[in-house]
């Protein structure tokens, strides 16, 4: 299973929010390039990029940031937030990006992400955020009545690299993940599932790491690594000797 550190930027630095509430930020960096240098050397092998801006705003707004991330860091770097147009997607894949989420649009214009994963076949990567099951879009702010599951179920035929799944009650919170709702959605789908959302420390990351077995590939920790209740290397090492005795 991947750890995969996230980093969400907000006028150009790297923060961390409670259930995806624009008042309730806390700064962890005020250069999210460093960041990213500092994951990629205790040793992720994937990082989590999200512009946040641009997720309230609807458009990209940190560019040029991620730009300086791609130049960071060798490592693949997956990057979601406004994503609305395949202009962006294909500006995106141009900079360097390995992977490309789309979450609201998934929701809106379902044929633009499955234009794009014909086009990138393997490379995006399918938002999937919700509230009690059901699915939140515009930077969270707006629930609708499209389960979870539905959303993954429609997609089930286009060439994915992964569903994002995360459950917004807990983001940021530190409460521990959503195992069952993560299974459950996992068991509804061949597409790799990726879980985000409450990892507090190593015991959440060693109880996500049974759901490899119905397709959890990864989870994206955040607020716990920034505050330090879970260090990355040790995180790592679990999951490597996991990986060897199954």
């Amino acid at each position: 299973m991947l750890v995969i550190p996230a980093i969400d930027i907000r006028n150009g630095r790297c923060v961390r929010l409670q259930q995806g509430r624009a008042d309730a930020e806390t700064v962890f960096g005020e250069d999210p390039a460093a960041m990213a240098r500092r994951w990629a050397a205790e040793g992720a092998k994937l990082i989590h990029v999200i512009d946040l801006d641009g997720a309230f705003e609807k458009k990209p707004r940190n560019m040029d940031v991620i730009r300086r991330i791609l130049a960071a860091v060798s490592i693949p770097i997956q990057v979601g937030g406004g994503i609305r147009d395949m202009g962006t997607i294909e500006a995106y894949f141009e900079a360097g990006v390995a992977r490309v989420i789309i979450g609201t649009k998934a929701v809106d214009d379902p044929e633009l992400i499955e234009r794009a994963a014909e086009k990138f076949p393997g490379q995006m990567v399918l938002g999937v955020d919700a509230r009690d099951g059901y699915v939140a879009t515009d930077g969270w702010t707006h629930t609708t009545k499209m389960s979870a599951v539905d959303l993954v179920t429609a997609f089930e035929r286009t060439p994915l690299a992964a569903v994002n799944f995360t459950d917004i009650h807990r983001d940021g919170m530190q409460t521990g993940p959503n195992i069952e709702q993560t299974r459950r959605l996992a068991q509804t789908t061949s597409i790799p599932v990726v879980a985000s959302g409450g990892v507090s420390n190593l015991s959440d990351i060693e109880r996500l790491l049974p759901l490899g077995d119905v397709g959890v590939v990864g989870v994206i920790v955040g607020q716990a690594l920034y505050r330090g209740t879970l260090d990355l290397r040790e995180a790592l090492a679990l999951c490597d000797r996991s990986g060897g005795q199954r």
